[in-house]
């Protein structure tokens, strides 16, 4: 990644009160330009490098026992629904799907300098993303609100319900169900990456809800975003807004709610509980205060103006989403387990420009891009697809280099295909299973675009493929309100997650772009105006590894735990 330098010009801020115009304002202000990138410090200030670990001193602590190696569901098997059977819900299954999702997935060393990698992945490998478990009752585990701590594998009860919060609680779930709370901190990507710090971190909750998807579809369960909740509810539920137990912490220290995840075996199709946080949280014991995560911080004004724009109000429940009726994911009856497939994922440095795949791994790649009804992860939110892929094909047997559009929705087409370029082809591409709504648009050696738009990155150029997401941007934010901002970042996430995942099934490696020219990637399409627009980009291909990097396993630092 290259060091962002100063925008020289700071525009004015339009009027908060229109949040949809905020949100816009703030995307277009954030974004890379070729004589320039969006505003950050410069530099890297190493003194001030926020702590990747949230703690909350004083709270009671649960040590989890590690037992994802105990799974055996094959990764092929969470695409066939009823396929896994449900695990009982439990400590050690709760503890089986934080190590899978928020768990530490290695260690990472080099000149003395050690770092943790996890299974949910994260631009800058910076984590502004806490997890928290709210559970009632269940073998084991005391009813009540914890955080999860994913360097030392345990659970902070920052909250124990009472009796009567705990049976308000269960009697609002779906039984057996718990909730799993994401929230960010903004400051840990803004001390990088300056104000587009805001987009990553929605990037980075995105990928955690998958995260927590798979993990869930490993243990037979399901897992699925509450969308009538506002963040107001979700911050009180979690006990973000008790200014007490942050008073010893500057703001940017402070954690913005993201979002609850219904999580259990046999959710009813559609489970969208209503969640009373005063009357769950009434009588309930608070504990924990958080830790300092940075000795000083440079304010970024204009993440506040966003995340106060696009904060989510309580809303009606959604309609649920229509799906095309599509044949079942193609997949090897046998094929490696899921644990280890979510474990070993990584996000590549370099790729090695040779590698290529075969036209049929590309295709069941982007087969598992399209969503099923009760398939992971896309059953997880409950909106029709508004993120579809402009690919860069360059090593990919049996079809020619050039620039390939994937649509997620039918409805798309006509509007999608109006926006780009007249010149473009949009012939369905021979040999692509028929359901799959795969387009070439135009045959040519891209490699050198496909690096120029990704900030000059090789690896979007050596891979087997590349890709920008391109999103139905500015109509969706002004007529579904300026919070849809956040959930776009949040699909392009799962989006980035499933490619993650496929990529180390096919034997090759992934990893996410944040970095690239938002405009230059619009020209190239043939866009104008806020109607589409890329917010993320991949690339996959053959993995050079660094092999001054050592790798250390996860947990080898903790004590085994008796009982595990």
């Amino acid at each position: 990644m290259h060091e962002l330098p100063l925008i020289p010009d700071v525009d004015p801020s339009p009027d908060v009160a229109d949040a949809a115009t905020t949100a816009l304002w703030y995307h277009e202000r954030t974004k890379h330009h070729l004589r320039r990138y969006a505003r950050s410090s410069g530099s890297l200030d190493w003194a001030t490098q926020p702590d990747p670990f949230r703690t909350f001193s004083g709270a009671p602590t649960v040590r989890l026992p590690l037992v994802a190696d105990r799974l055996t569901p094959a990764y092929a098997d969470l695409y066939r629904p009823g396929a896994v059977a449900p695990q009982p819900v439990g400590r050690d299954t709760v503890a089986a799907l934080l190590e899978l999702s928020l768990g530490l997935s290695a260690w990472k060393e080099f000149a003395g300098n050690r770092w943790a990698l996890r299974c949910n992945p994260s631009s800058g490998n910076l984590h502004p993303t806490e997890g928290y478990a709210v559970l009632p009752a269940v073998p084991r585990l005391i009813a009540g609100v914890y955080h999860y701590v994913s360097r030392d594998h345990l659970l902070e009860r920052r909250c124990t319900l009472s009796a009567d919060g705990a049976r308000r609680l269960a009697g609002a779930l779906p039984p057996k169900a718990f909730l799993i709370g994401l929230s960010s901190v903004h400051w840990r990507e803004a001390w990088k990456y300056g104000e587009r710090a805001f987009r990553y971190c929605q990037h980075d909750a995105g990928h955690a809800a998958a995260a927590v998807r798979f993990a869930a579809a490993v243990l037979g369960w399901s897992a699925v975003l509450l969308e009538t909740l506002g963040d107001a509810d979700v911050a009180a539920l979690l006990g973000l807004d008790r200014a007490d137990d942050f008073a010893g912490v500057e703001p940017a220290d402070r954690e913005h709610p993201d979002m609850l995840l219904l999580v259990g075996p046999n959710l009813p199709p559609g489970a969208s509980p209503v969640i009373d946080a005063p009357a769950v949280l009434d009588g309930g014991t608070w504990a924990g205060t958080a830790n300092r995560l940075s000795p000083s911080h440079v304010h970024w004004g204009v993440i506040d103006d966003a995340a106060v724009a696009t904060a989510k109000p309580r809303t009606p429940p959604p309609d649920p989403a229509s799906y095309a009726m599509l044949p079942p994911v193609q997949s090897p009856l046998e094929g490696p387990p899921a644990a280890q497939i979510i474990r070993q994922r990584r996000s590549c440095l370099a790729l090695d420009g040779r590698t290529a795949v075969s036209a049929e791994t590309f295709f069941h790649v982007l087969d598992r891009l399209l969503p099923r009804p009760g398939v992971p992860p896309w059953d997880a939110l409950l909106w029709a697809p508004l993120v579809h892929a402009a690919l860069f094909v360059h090593r990919v047997d049996g079809l020619r280099p050039g620039l390939y559009l994937l649509e997620r929705s039918a409805d798309v087409h006509d509007r999608l295909s109006a926006a780009t370029r007249g010149i473009f082809a949009w012939t369905r591409v021979p040999g692509a299973p028929e359901h799959l709504p795969l387009f070439l648009l135009a045959e040519a050696d891209l490699r050198k675009a496909a690096r120029l738009v990704s900030c000059h990155q090789e690896i979007a150029s050596d891979g087997a493929f590349s890709l920008g997401m391109v999103a139905e941007f500015g109509d969706t934010i002004r007529r579904r309100g300026a919070w849809w901002y956040r959930r776009l970042f949040w699909e392009a996430g799962v989006f980035g997650q499933v490619l993650y995942l496929e990529a180390e099934a096919a034997g090759i490696r992934g990893t996410g772009i944040g970095c690239y020219f938002d405009d230059p990637m619009h020209e190239l399409l043939g866009l104008t105006g806020d109607g589409f627009q890329s917010l993320y980009h991949f690339t996959a291909g053959g993995p050079v590894d660094d092999p001054r990097l050592r790798t250390r396993a996860p947990y080898a630092h903790l004590e085994p735990l008796n009982g595990r």
